[in-house]
């Protein structure tokens, strides 16, 4: 009986944010070890459906960086990357698309239906959901400047969203987005997966944008978790060093959604199982918040 008890202490604790975010959408960035392990891809597919039952509109962009990078090297095509981010050839960017939007967006869609939701799997290219243009090195301010101009061939950023495919679909689907856009000349782009799901979320003026990683949380100097962090405390926590190395470009992209309309970015560690519904369904939460 007490152990019954407990689990109806947890629901009512759950409840008031379950009415809160009742018929909000919340996007969320799906990719890291979440998507590897088995145990944790069902946790995730589980907390997706329970959150589309209880009257949340779910919005999933995933990743697949180490899948792309695997089938390059079993069809023997080099890569290479410069500041992080893989040149991506005519070639390269068949299998990238493969991958993401064929292999990986499918398998993401088929874990949902099968444990009862209803997803549909979507790239940026369909309906124009993602309008990308070309992205050059100089446009990325941790770029290292050389003395030879790199062409980072297929490799893009976000142009624009067309929030009218999702807002129809939203309501009666789970949409599942790989990160490929579509450029003005209809050539497909490979899109860094946060960057879009924070364009999505801001273009839908989001309530959430979840981005999930393999780190536990934002850390201060003495290894201590922040919860929050507010936006016009991000430049100086990257001076003081607070914010470095792969940390710093999820926290930029959490905050330029929040400037572009999402009410909250949260940066949660997606090797917890349930993870998502930890961070918005409990109190204190398990990640780092940034809010305006």
């Amino acid at each position: 009986m007490e152990e019954l008890i407990r689990k109806a202490d947890v629901l009512i604790e759950a409840l008031p944010y379950i009415q809160k975010f009742y018929g909000k959408t919340i996007v969320i960035k799906y990719g890291g070890h979440a998507m590897v392990d088995e145990d944790l891809k069902l946790s995730f597919a589980n907390d997706i459906v329970l959150m589309k039952y209880i009257g949340i509109r779910p919005v999933i962009v995933h990743g697949g960086g180490p899948q792309i990078g695997d089938m390059l090297k079993k069809l023997n095509i080099k890569t290479e990357f410069v500041s992080g981010m893989r040149v991506t050839d005519a070639e390269t960017m068949n299998v990238v698309e493969m991958v993401l939007a064929g292999k990986i967006n499918k398998d993401i869609v088929r874990l949902i239906n099968k444990n009862g939701g209803v997803a549909i799997g979507l790239s940026g290219k369909d309906g124009n959901l993602v309008r990308a243009e070309k992205l050059r090195l100089e446009d990325d301010p941790t770029f290292i400047r050389t003395p030879e101009i790199i062409d980072l061939g297929h490799v893009g950023k976000v142009k624009s969203v067309n929030v009218g495919v999702l807002e129809k679909l939203a309501d009666s689907y789970i949409p599942v987005i790989a990160p490929v856009g579509v450029g003005d000349d209809y050539e497909a782009y490979n899109i860094n997966a946060d960057l879009v799901a924070g364009s999505i979320a801001a273009a839908l003026k989001a309530e959430k944008l979840v981005l999930l990683t393999d780190v536990p949380y934002v850390m201060d100097k003495e290894k201590n978790r922040i919860s929050t962090i507010h936006l016009n405390d991000v430049d100086r926590m990257k001076l003081d060093e607070v914010v470095t190395g792969g940390m710093i470009p999820k926290v930029d992209c959490a905050a330029e959604a929040v400037r572009g309309g999402v009410k909250k970015a949260h940066i949660i560690d997606g090797r917890v199982q349930h993870s998502v519904l930890l961070e918005m369904f409990t109190t204190s939460g398990i990640g780092t918040q940034i809010v305006e």
